[in-house]
């Protein structure tokens, strides 16, 4: 699973709290600066004063060391991102658990539609497959009488069933190929389907899982221990847990966006189909070729290229339409984000 390989922990400016602790150093310094600018000659009138200024260096000096020092540094650092975190959450959902479980909800939705959708594609293929065999099982015919009328000598009846047969040729190409690419969207829609199905059992799981450890870690370590344990210099075990569950909402977050991206380019092209009467928008095509061209799939994974390769090269996947969809699960009985809280 390349999740945790891939995996690279935000730093505080990328995370949402991260805007708004910029925003609030910005004015910090905004008011130093003009506190400063202020009370300066007050400051000028004190430093002449021979023990101000003893006492104003000891502050200064004071200052300068807890600036240098990085044990300080660090708690000062970690004190601030708490309480910017702590002002963003007022505002925006930043709980990693609390965005995956929207995640959660939004991917239940989207295999209900995803089925619909499969449903649809269904009938639209059986519908296209059966304008095929009849399309086939015409032009036949009027070849046959194409062929009864030459050999009787009766030309304009001959032209007239070979230019039919020709059309109808001509048409079962157009659908044929129209067919095809249909079968990839199938193929797509199943693989993406099944691969929802699995995701939404496993971070279910997780969340549930993780919720119970997350409750376990700020009992065993409360908001003083993590400061004491920044200051050492140590690993805050609080916020490696944090971490490994923003990585995962933002790996389910690109899947979800994925699936719900191919399902509008599905929609689309569907509608952009008119088998009543035989004919197609390129709009449609062109939405379909564009999504076959872009890089991997990170919720389909390998399994994009191979339904791509094996309608390219054989040029039908011998697809079963009343083969149930779904009902695949994780049989591997580790959690494919595991690995992220190995720490």
């Amino acid at each position: 699973m390349s999740t945790s390989q891939d995996f690279k922990p935000k730093s505080f400016i990328e995370r949402p709290e991260g805007k708004t602790g910029t925003v609030f150093g910005i004015a910090i310094l905004g008011a130093l600066a003009f506190g400063l600018y202020t009370f300066l000659p007050l400051l000028i009138t004190l430093a002449a004063n021979t023990l101000y200024l003893a006492v104003m260096l000891l502050a200064l000096a004071g200052i300068v060391y807890v600036i240098v020092d990085p044990k300080f540094r660090n708690l000062i650092w970690y004190m601030y991102k708490s309480v910017m975190r702590w002002l963003t959450g007022l505002f925006v959902q930043i709980d990693p658990i609390g965005i995956i479980e929207s995640y959660v909800d939004d991917l239940r939705n989207n295999l209900k539609k995803m089925g619909n959708q499969i449903a649809s594609l269904r009938g639209q293929m059986r519908k296209l497959q059966a304008d095929i065999e009849s399309n086939e099982r015409t032009m036949k015919q009027n070849m046959t009488l194409a062929s009864r009328a030459k050999d009787k000598g009766m030309e304009n009846v001959m032209v007239l069933k070979a230019r039919k047969a020709g059309r109808l040729q001509d048409s079962n190409i157009r659908l044929q190929d129209l067919y095809k690419k249909m079968e990839v969207l199938y193929q797509v829609l199943c693989k993406m389907y099944e691969n929802s199905e699995v995701l939404l059992e496993d971070i279910q799981d997780e969340v549930s899982v993780r919720k119970r450890e997350r409750e376990a870690i700020r009992a065993s370590h409360s908001a003083m221990q993590s400061a004491m344990s920044i200051i050492k210099g140590d690993s805050d075990r609080r916020q490696m847990f944090d971490q490994a569950m923003e990585a995962i909402a933002d790996d389910v977050g690109k899947k979800v966006g994925e699936m719900e991206r191919f399902m509008d380019i599905s929609s689309g092209f569907m509608s952009s189909i008119d088998l009543q009467n035989g004919v197609f928008e390129e709009s449609g095509l062109e939405m379909l070729d564009k999504w076959e061209k872009e890089g991997t799939s990170i919720l389909l994974g390998s399994d994009k290229e191979r339904i791509l390769s094996q309608v390219n090269n054989s040029g039908t996947t011998n697809i079963n339409l009343d083969e149930p969809v779904g009902g695949k699960h994780n049989t591997s009985g580790k959690s494919q984000y595991s690995d992220l809280f190995d720490f």
